[in-house]
C-alpha cells in the first residue's frame, strides 16, 4: 500500500488555529501582559478562501488563547495582511491607546489599505468610518501587507507605512494614520527578484549585544527561494524615516532561512524590554494546500529573537530561540564524550515528538566525511541533520514519503564555517515540523515534515569515518 503523509496531530509549541486555513501572521502587537498574534484565517475550508484575521493572546509566546476572528470580509473586499500598532497619543482618534490595525482591502485587481480599532485590548473591533486610508493612484492586483511603525527623528516624530507594491516597498508617512503621504520606494535593482515582493518587515537591531543598531528590511518572495519557491530575504541598512538605503550591494541576496518552510514573518511591536522577536507562517506558496490535513491546515513557525552579528563578510541576521520556549521545561539530558564508529547510533530515552536538541560536533577530532543527527526516526525513516566536513555545508535530508508535494526539497545545504573545530547545533522538533539552528543563529532551517505516528526517535550516525560529540543535551517538554 502507498505510503500516505499523516495528516499531524497538533503540535506542541507552534501556533495552529483551532479549525480552517491558516497563512501569514498579522498586527503582531504587545499590550499590558499580553503577546497579540492576528493571522490570515479562513475559517470554512482547509484551503485559501475569502481571508479573514483570526485573534489570539498569549503572556508567555507558548501557550495560547484563541478569542473570536476580529475582521471578516465587507463591502470594500476581503481582509489581507497587515499589522497592528497601540497608539498611545491618539493621533487617529479613535481614544488614547486604542489598538489600530491597518490592513489590505482586497477585490480582484484592486487593493487598498484600511483601518480598524479597538479599545478594549482587542477584544472587539470597529472599522473607520473613512476606509479606505491609502488608495493607489491606479488599481493595483500588488499593493499590500502594510508593515507600520512609530519613527522617532530629530525634529519629532511620525507614523512610516512600508508597503509591498509588485517587487517593490514604498515607504508613506503620515501624522495620524490617516492621512499617507508617499515618501520614497527601495527595490529597483536590489536582491532577489524571482517572484512578487511580499510582506516587509522593517527592524531597528542590536549588533553584537552592543550600542550600535542597523536597519533591516525583510520582504518575502514568491519564487525563487534557496529551497524551492517562497522564501524571505533581507536587506541591512539605514532608514532616515522616509527612505531605506541599503549598506550592501545591490546584487547581493540575503535569506533569513535556508529551509522551505518560512514566509511572511512578522515582529511584536511594544515587546517587553526592547526585544525584537518574529514568528513566520511555516509554509510554502507551491504546495500549501497539498499539505496533509484533518480539521486544521497552517502552522506559525516558533518565535525567534532578533539580532545582527557582524563577521569578515559584513553584518548577517541572527535568530534565537528565546528563553520563554523552555523556562517551564525538566532539566535536560545530557551526554558527553561519544565517539560513534561509521553506522548510527540510536540514543536511549528520552525521545518522543516534541522534542529540542543541542548537540555539539567535534570536527577536528572526528574523521568522518558526514556527521550529525537522525531526528523523527522511526520504521520508516527518519530527518537527517548533519555536517558535510568535504564540502563545508550544513545539510537537512528527508525521506521523500513524508515530502512528496515538495520534492525538490527533500535535501537542502548551506555553507557553514565550523569555530575553533566545534559545530553547535539546536534541533527543534515539533510532531509535524524540524527547525535547526546554527552558528548562534546565523544558519536556519526550517521545514514541515510529515512521519506517522511513532517516529519519535533520535539517533548519531557518522559516514566515512569516526564522529566525536562532545555534548548533547535533549530537553523534553513537561506534561
Amino acid at each position: 500500500m502507498p505510503y500516505a503523509p499523516y495528516a499531524p496531530t497538533r503540535p506542541r509549541l507552534h501556533f495552529t488555529p483551532l479549525e480552517g486555513w491558516l497563512n501569514d501572521p498579522n498586527g503582531l502587537v504587545f499590550l499590558d501582559g499580553e503577546y497579540h498574534l492576528f493571522y490570515q484565517h479562513y475559517p470554512h475550508a482547509l484551503v485559501w478562501g475569502p481571508m479573514h484575521w483570526g485573534h489570539a493572546v498569549s503572556c508567555d509566546l507558548v501557550h495560547w488563547e484563541h478569542l473570536p476572528i476580529a475582521l471578516s470580509p465587507d463591502e470594500l473586499g476581503t481582509i489581507y495582511s497587515g499589522s497592528a500598532v497601540v497608539d498611545g497619543a491618539n493621533s487617529a482618534g479613535f481614544g488614547d491607546g486604542a489598538l489600530v490595525a491597518i490592513f489590505t482591502h482586497h477585490r480582484p485587481g484592486d487593493e487598498v489599505q484600511s483601518l480598524a480599532f479597538s479599545t478594549d485590548k482587542g477584544r472587539t473591533w470597529a472599522l473607520d468610518a473613512a476606509n479606505p486610508v491609502l488608495v493607489p493612484p491606479t488599481p493595483l492586483a500588488d499593493f499590500r501587507d502594510p508593515r507600520v511603525l512609530w519613527f522617532e527623528g530629530p525634529g519629532g516624530g511620525h507614523w512610516v507605512m512600508a508597503l509591498a507594491a509588485g517587487q517593490e516597498i514604498r515607504f508613506y508617512t503620515s501624522p495620524d494614520l490617516r492621512r499617507w503621504s508617499w515618501a520614497s520606494s527601495f527595490g529597483a535593482g536590489h536582491g532577489s527578484h524571482a517572484g512578487t515582493w511580499e510582506c516587509p518587515e522593517l527592524l531597528f537591531l542590536p549588533v553584537d549585544g552592543g550600542p550600535e543598531h542597523r536597519w533591516v528590511l525583510a520582504v518575502s518572495v514568491t519564487r525563487g527561494a534557496p529551497a524551492g519557491s517562497s522564501g524571505l530575504q533581507y536587506f541591512v541598512g539605514d532608514f532616515d524615516g522616509e527612505r531605506f538605503s541599503s549598506s550592501e550591494p545591490p546584487a547581493t541576496v540575503r535569506w533569513a532561512d535556508a529551509g522551505a518552510d518560512f514566509y511572511a514573518a512578522q515582529a511584536w511591536q511594544h515587546a517587553p524590554g526592547g526585544r525584537k522577536i518574529w514568528l513566520a507562517w511555516m509554509n510554502n506558496w507551491a504546495y500549501a494546500r497539498e499539505t496533509p490535513a484533518s480539521t486544521w491546515r497552517g502552522m506559525m513557525s516558533v518565535p525567534r529573537e532578533l539580532a545582527l552579528t557582524r563577521d569578515a563578510a559584513g553584518l548577517h541576521l541572527v535568530q534565537r530561540l528565546p528563553a520563554e520556549l523552555t523556562a517551564t521545561w525538566p532539566t535536560p539530558r545530557r551526554l558527553g564524550g561519544l565517539i560513534v564508529a561509521p553506522g548510527v547510533r540510536p540514543l536511549a530515552e528520552p525521545g518522543g515528538e516534541t522534542l529540542l536538541i543541542e548537540a555539539t560536533l567535534g570536527l577536528d577530532d572526528s574523521t568522518a566525511r558526514r556527521l550529525g543527527l537522525h531526528v523523527c526516526a522511526g520504521p520508516d525513516g527518519a530527518v537527517t541533520v548533519g555536517y558535510d566536513q568535504t564540502a563545508g555545508t550544513l545539510f537537512v535530508e528527508c525521506p521523500q514519503r513524508w515530502r512528496p508535494m515538495a520534492p525538490e526539497a527533500l535535501a537542502q545545504q548551506v555553507p557553514l564555517r565550523p569555530e575553533e573545530g566545534l559545530l553547535r547545533l539546536q534541533v527543534l522538533v515539533d510532531t509535524a515540523s524540524v527547525e535547526v539552528f546554527a552558528g548562534d543563529g546565523r544558519v536556519v532551517l526550517t521545514n514541515q515534515v510529515f512521519p506517522h505516528p511513532g517516529h519519535g526517535g533520535l539517533a548519531l550516525f557518522a559516514e566515512g569515518g569516526n564522529a566525536a560529540f562532545p555534548d548533547i543535551a535533549v530537553w523534553v517538554p513537561g506534561a
